[in-house]
């Protein structure tokens, strides 16, 4: 999918230069940006559900890390075919049937009785909304001027983080008054509110000519020496601030802090806000540093170095008494953990525009991937050990989990500075690599 090259607009839809400010605020932004928000709290609401999931279906940590991490592979799954209908059918077209999926597969995880039930739904849950993220980045790219996009850009980021930080202490909030099932049915109904909403009001365009997106095209991306060398350092953490944020930070408060369920909202709630404030202090330093010389790649060297460092307190156990000091580790995960967001901005620069589209695609794909794998793998690896009576698992278990995850990200940090001598280049030809 080629979402900086604009697709033309129907006949009967208004052309993008008609609309007015207000008109891409109303019919453009908010609908799509909305379909990013449900998204992204789908994807990381179990993390404060965990607890009562686990009593309704009697799950394993292998069970829950298996069972969240089924959106991330569905979500991966489905992201090529996803581009592919993009480019063809638009933005309109293609999300309205799948929020209405989205909303089956959510119907179905709030009447889920078991482990398999509930797996099933949420892989479908993960199908329905596999296109929200580029949907918008397509609309935005087609109805909104080149010179508004990096903002624009920057409001649909703030609205996931938005989404996920509602995961958290507005969720925990609400079950006080209501079970986690009746917080699906109202999701779900949302997800069909929100497919009406773009049916009604968003503008269509016109289906654009079949292009190839095979084997051939997706060897291209992965040969570019800017995607190569981009993925090797940032790819591996990306999945794994994606994987344990979304769930297992959530369960390291609960086990090794012994925070209740309300502190573990409050606590995860405060890392949200971490991410929104770090996605926007990332575009600043990025643009500061590069004032000063410095690339985007060494801006997030120097980043996913702190963010390993980060872990490697989950590592060496440090979990203080006072509660500041052990909930301030997680705060510091989310909030360096959000240097993995350069990535997609990384790739685009560098790589030619015709294959900036694309390449996004491909790490959506690698991305999700790597974070069903992180999510189910540190499951696996904690449910080695047993639990205890209150069925906390020790701080063992998670020590040799992120010991796994810091092991797995090393060797990209030591290949990067250690070709740091040698500037990265934008054309593949000259490229040392």
């Amino acid at each position: 999918m080629d979402a900086s090259a604009p697709a033309s607009a129907s006949a009967s839809a208004p052309a993008p230069a008609s609309l007015s400010g207000p008109a891409v605020l109303c019919l453009v932004l908010l609908p799509y940006a909305l379909g990013h928000y449900l998204s992204c709290l789908l994807r990381t609401v179990n993390a404060v559900l965990a607890p009562q999931l686990v009593g309704a279906a009697a799950l394993t940590p292998g069970d829950l890390g298996l069972l969240t991490s089924a959106y991330f592979l569905a979500f991966a799954l489905a992201q090529l075919p996803v581009g592919v209908a993009l480019d063809r059918f638009g933005p309109r077209v293609v999300q309205v049937p799948m929020l209405l999926l989205a909303a089956a597969g959510t119907f179905a995880f709030a009447f889920g009785t078991g482990f398999m039930s509930l797996l099933v739904a949420r892989t479908v849950m993960g199908l329905g909304l596999a296109g929200c993220f580029m949907a918008a980045v397509k609309a935005i790219a087609t109805w909104i001027p080149p010179a508004r996009m990096p903002s624009v850009q920057g409001y649909l980021i703030a609205a996931g983080g938005l989404g996920a930080a509602s995961s958290t202490l507005p969720v925990g909030l609400f079950l006080q008054h209501a079970d986690w099932r009746t917080l699906f049915v109202l999701l779900a109904l949302c997800c069909v509110a929100l497919a009406m909403l773009i049916l009604l009001v968003a503008p269509a365009q016109a289906a654009a000519p079949k292009q190839p997106f095979g084997v051939a095209v997706l060897a291209e991306v992965f040969r570019h020496p800017a995607f190569r060398e981009t993925a090797s350092l940032v790819l591996v953490p990306h999945t794994v601030f994606f994987g344990i944020q979304g769930l297992w930070i959530g369960r390291w408060l609960t086990d090794v802090g012994h925070y209740s369920e309300g502190d573990v909202a409050w606590l995860l709630s405060i890392g949200m806000g971490a991410v929104i404030a770090g996605a926007l202090a990332v575009g600043m330093v990025t643009e500061w540093a590069g004032r000063r010389g410095a690339e985007p790649l060494t801006v997030a060297g120097v980043g996913v170095a702190l963010f390993v460092a980060v872990q490697c307190g989950f590592v060496l156990g440090w979990q203080p008494a006072h509660f500041h000091y052990s909930g301030m580790l997680s705060v510091l995960f989310a909030l360096a953990g959000t240097i993995t967001g350069i990535e997609y901005a990384i790739v685009a620069r560098a790589m030619p525009p015709a294959l900036t589209g694309r390449a996004a695609t491909c790490l959506n794909l690698l991305i999700f991937l790597g974070a069903f794998v992180v999510q189910a793998g540190f499951g696996m690896i904690v449910g080695l050990w047993q639990p205890d009576a209150a069925q906390h698992y020790p701080a063992a278990a998670y020590q040799v989990a992120f010991g796994a995850l810091v092991l797995l990200q090393l060797p990209g940090i030591v290949r990067f500075f250690r070709r740091r001598r040698r500037p990265l280049l934008a054309n593949p030809v000259e490229s040392p690599l």
